[in-house]
């Protein structure tokens, strides 16, 4: 049935800076796209039958977008937590066989049914913030058929819940154990794995980790050949802990997104903003690791480049399955004003996962993707520690 939303304010987000207000306003729905949206006193007549949604003077904006995940997991990293807060780094825990390589055991060993069941209750927190998109990546697995697993679970997220899902592929996200000292072959393994799983339909993006304990930017590069030859786009971790060149790479391959970048230099920056590249910003994960090292937001916010934020929702640097303590963070650690946050977990998102023409703003012929929020101004999404100011959620014009 067709939706009507009435007694709202609307922020569209469909200008490049602000909230895009529209006060007083009501939104029209069909066939689960945005078919009308303006001043309540202007709602066209002969709507015909409707189902009528009283906004009751909250806002309206479009669905939140959470962009960088890796929400699909087995097990958790909580000793980890207690081993930096005793002083030991990222880096040494990886090294020392933690990090990554904790969660690959952890999922490695739990079934597909159990890993669905274990995700489901991670995306369910996001929803009731709002999320009516979310990104998921692979990478807990780093052999094919765990891989096929994280990203078959993600598939699984899609169709049991109201929520649209981008399945990234991400196996050159650690060395495995069996390639220890070949990470040479290890990338090949990750290009011969990639098209069979295209060909499943179970990969929407391919990324990778660049970094001095990750994959340099020759073997990344060789991946991002290979995803190109299938028709997929790229995307990056990078700059998270060193200036590995990632980012630069991920431009030059007219990538989605670079993710993290408290390393990213004006080079890089220039060429993100030449290539349409999205900065993927990470604050949760900034703050678990407790980083000093802040991304360059003046220089992107000058430069034009579109700044998006995420959850980088994993269980070792960002355990937290929360947008608005993104967002809050967003604002608070990187100075970010309340409309770019939100902005980058709405217009800017989008682009990061190549959605911009279907999601991410409130306009006419776009994906009814909607949240509905009992709130009196858009900032106070940015405000707020905890709470819950969600009134409703509508994914393709379903509420969910």
């Amino acid at each position: 049935m067709n939706l009507l939303i009435r007694h709202t304010h609307l922020a569209t987000f469909a200008q490049p800076d602000g909230y895009g207000e529209l006060h007083d306003a009501a939104l029209l729905v069909r066939d689960g796209r945005i078919a009308w949206l303006g001043a309540e006193q202007d709602i066209p007549a002969g709507l015909g039958e409707l189902q009528e949604v009283d906004g009751q003077g909250g806002w309206l904006t479009p669905g939140l977008i959470d962009c960088h995940t890796h929400l699909v997991f087995g097990g958790d990293r909580s000793h980890e937590f207690e081993l930096r807060l005793n002083g030991a780094s990222y880096e040494e825990i990886a090294r020392a066989g933690g990090g990554i390589r904790s969660s690959v055991s952890a999922t490695r060993a739990v079934s597909e049914a159990e890993l669905l069941a274990q995700s489901l209750r991670r995306l369910d927190g996001m929803l009731r913030e709002g999320v009516t998109t979310v990104e998921v990546k692979s990478g807990y697995g780093l052999d094919f058929d765990s891989e096929r697993k994280m990203l078959r679970v993600a598939r699984q997220l899609g169709q049991q819940r109201r929520v649209g899902v981008q399945a990234t592929y991400l196996a050159a996200h650690a060395l495995p154990p069996e390639f220890q000292g070949r990470p040479d072959d290890y990338i090949e393994a990750c290009i011969a794995w990639l098209k069979p799983l295209a060909e499943e339909g179970l990969v929407d993006a391919v990324d990778a980790f660049c970094e001095q304990i990750g994959f340099s930017r020759d073997q990344v590069a060789r991946l991002f050949q290979a995803a190109k030859a299938l028709g997929l786009p790229v995307k990056l971790h990078a700059e998270q802990l060193s200036d590995s060149g990632g980012a630069l790479l991920t431009a030059q391959h007219d990538g989605l997104s670079a993710d993290h970048l408290e390393w990213l230099d004006e080079q890089a920056i220039a060429a993100m903003a030449q290539h349409g590249t999205v900065a993927v910003l990470l604050p949760i994960a900034f703050y678990c690791l407790r980083e000093t090292k802040l991304p360059p937001i003046a220089a992107l916010r000058a430069a034009g480049v579109p700044m998006a934020v995420s959850t980088d929702c994993n269980p070792g640097t960002a355990p937290a399955s929360s947008p608005l303590l993104a967002l809050n963070m967003a604002c608070t650690l990187f100075r970010l004003t309340p409309a770019e946050a939100l902005a980058g977990m709405t217009r800017h998102a989008a682009q990061a996962l190549g959605l911009q023409q279907q999601t991410g703003t409130l306009e006419i012929g776009k994906r009814a993707d909607l949240a509905l929020w009992q709130i009196n101004r858009p900032a106070e999404l940015c405000y707020w520690l905890g709470g819950e100011p969600l009134l409703g959620r509508w994914y393709n014009g379903q509420q969910g």
